[in-house]
């Protein structure tokens, strides 16, 4: 018996809730040897050949995903933004944990094989990467209390080139004369958009570096456990360190004694009181932890079925989203110096995905992401 691809299996795995039977019914076996019955399906027929087609082609499959994360991750930065003048982060962030995590349960887990998907082994380092994502997204989130949303994303798009360093640092992987200048160039472009010592330097533009550095550890740790971890698994424990973090953090702080008398508007979004979501806020919690949810396992399932070289570039449509929902929610008009440190930001990052992409072997397990 030919041996299979772990590519295989996760195909597999991922199809079969949309295995179809004659006349579009579902065959449900009971066990060996027993006869099958049929199940009506749950959905047209036309919608379970669209699935099974999907599932047969891993790369178109990946680069939807990866698309349906992107676009989730870009809502979730908005709505944080808007609700940044009015609530405090860790309140935002633990609605959007508790809704996420109710979403997880409810809709995803079940379609990922129930419980069983939450097993793990590796406990402790489910917990880092959950640590390393709450430092990643609260500093991010501070970010863009103070500045634009579209520069806020682009200095964040930094990361490949600290996960390109860090490999060096800590993994010794070798790095050719091409990626070191694309790194030289990402970081011209986090200049650019700086501008250190002139008027307009604003100091929180480096909390969103400091998320990019986060985002790196993250990675480094995926590596060790993304090969024996499945998606559902890792969105999991993420949200559980975010509730943890968030409330524990407004059992501190939540009262607002030390919000008196600040200057800056992510100084005031991280130590504000706690106040109650009233009217259409409440909508927009709601949307906060339904993209999270989403954003997060679709991010995941992207980077377990289809290769790096199609789904990372897929990643930087989130640029273009930031500027498109900075100008229609906020009136944000990048000027054409911070799209000059976007554009070198954005070359720089996609030179490196995509080598890095060409210069993994074939047969190479990917490593699933989560990004926020």
């Amino acid at each position: 018996m030919p041996r299979q691809s772990q590519g295989d299996v996760a195909n597999r795995a991922f199809a079969a809730p949309y295995q179809i039977g004659k006349l579009g019914l579902m065959t449900v076996s009971r066990g060996p040897g027993a006869r099958p019955r049929l199940r009506p399906p749950a959905l047209p027929c036309q919608m379970h050949a669209m699935l099974k087609a999907l599932s047969e082609t891993p790369t178109l499959l990946g680069a939807l995903c990866a698309l349906g994360a992107v676009f989730c991750f870009s809502v979730n930065d908005t709505a944080i933004k808007f609700l940044s003048d009015g609530y405090a982060l860790h309140e935002v962030v633990l609605f959007r944990s508790l809704i996420g995590m109710t979403v997880l349960l409810t809709v995803l887990l079940p379609l990922s094989g129930g419980l069983a998907a939450l097993r793990t082994r590796r406990l402790a380092l489910h917990l880092a990467r959950g640590g390393c994502v709450v430092f990643a997204n609260m500093t991010f989130f501070l970010g863009l209390a103070s500045l634009q949303l579209a520069d806020g994303v682009a200095l964040f798009f930094v990361s490949p080139a600290i996960i390109t360093v860090f490999s060096v640092i800590f993994l010794g992987e070798h790095v050719g004369p091409g990626r070191w200048a694309a790194i030289a160039v990402g970081l011209l472009g986090v200049l650019v958009i700086l501008r250190p010592g002139t008027s307009v330097f604003q100091p929180a533009a480096l909390l969103p570096i400091a998320a990019a550095f986060g985002y790196a550890t993250l990675h480094m740790l995926t590596r060790y456990i993304g090969r024996t971890e499945n998606a559902m698994s890792m969105s999991f424990y993420i949200q559980v360190t975010f509730i943890v973090v968030s409330a524990v953090t407004g059992l501190a702080i939540g009262d607002g004694r030390y919000a008196s008398g600040l200057d800056g508007a992510s100084l005031e979004f991280l130590l504000r009181e706690w106040s109650m979501p009233h009217g259409r806020d409440w909508l927009v919690l709601i949307a906060v932890g339904v993209t999270s949810a989403f954003g997060g396992y679709l991010i995941s399932q992207a980077y377990r079925v289809a290769e790096v070289a199609a789904v990372a570039p897929i990643e930087y449509v989130a640029m273009p989203l930031a500027v498109i929902w900075g100008v229609t929610v906020f009136g944000e008009w990048p000027d054409w110096i911070a799209v000059a440190g976007i554009l070198l930001i954005i070359g720089s990052g996609l030179v490196m995905v995509l080598a890095e992409a060409r210069g993994r072997h074939a047969g190479v397990p990917q490593t699933p992401r989560y990004r926020r």
